[in-house]
């Protein structure tokens, strides 16, 4: 069995300072979140950025201050997210690629996000792949339910996406497949051949999933993007406590977790560290 990667989502675009006084939101803020994760066992960091009040942006220069914080303090695979934040417009969202990151994000399909619509055009995605194989930036496909799956496959034989795929499965979004091992079963007989997959639970299913995944063969995603909380009642203490629980585990299975340089050669990302 491979390696165990773990990507840390340190911020997402939802939750507030009100919620966890420990979410990093400025670039000095999320590169020292990032360097903890990493020494707890982390080899991707998946980034969003915020603006100095705390509102999600997709601005470029941002996103460049964030990675040049984080690259100065650790080595760690940068993944950008391109679903910024809901109502957001295409052309914002893609604003980070020019960057050139080691990953980034790619959602499969509009999905309802609770009251919210995660709306993702088949043409706007379709730009998307494509401008993030002009900058050489290595796609994770973003799974919040089983049609996105299925377009992915389709996307393969029609050529649009090209060699192994890297897949994150997001269970438990209100609207989305939900959060169960029934889900995330079904979704990994579904694979197409030489793919590797995380998962990202939502709430008290980062745990549970994130678990089942080391047993199954995946890699598993956690963070205060997905979940605040370490157990019932009581929040995590940061980022890097979420990490460090699942590297326990997955070493207690007897599952090794990956370096960054490692996780790198099992993705086939090349270039742009």
């Amino acid at each position: 069995m491979q390696k165990l990667i773990i990507t840390a989502a340190v911020t997402g675009a939802e939750v507030t300072h009100e919620q966890h006084s420990a979410l990093p939101i400025s670039p000095d803020e999320i590169a020292i979140a990032t360097e903890e994760c990493v020494k707890a066992g982390a080899s991707i960091v998946h980034l969003h950025a915020r603006n100095a009040d705390g509102s999600p942006t997709q601005d470029r220069e941002t996103y460049r201050e964030i990675i040049a914080a984080v690259r100065k303090r650790c080595d760690v695979i940068i993944q950008v997210s391109t679903g910024g934040a809901v109502g957001m417009t295409p052309i914002e969202r893609l604003a980070p690629l020019s960057l050139a990151p080691e990953m980034a994000t790619l959602s499969m399909g509009t999905v309802n996000f609770g009251a919210d619509v995660f709306m993702n055009h088949p043409s706007d995605m379709e730009d998307f792949a494509r401008t993030m194989q002009e900058h050489g930036v290595k796609p994770e496909l973003e799974i919040f339910d089983s049609g996105m799956l299925t377009t992915a496959n389709r996307w393969l034989k029609k050529g649009i996406l090209k060699g192994s795929q890297h897949f994150d499965f997001v269970l438990g979004i209100p609207g989305g497949m939900a959060a169960t091992a029934e889900a995330l079963i079904y979704l990994k007989t579904q694979l197409p051949a030489n793919s590797t997959w995380t998962v990202a639970g939502i709430g008290s299913a980062q745990l549970q999933l994130g678990t089942l995944a080391i047993i199954l063969g995946g890699h598993v995603r956690v963070g205060f993007e997905d979940n605040i909380y370490y157990r019932k009642n009581e929040l995590a203490s940061s980022n890097a406590q979420l990490v460090a629980r699942i590297a326990k585990i997955s070493r207690l299975l007897e599952r090794e977790v990956a370096t960054p340089s490692e996780a790198r050669v099992m993705l086939g990302i090349t270039g742009n560290a």
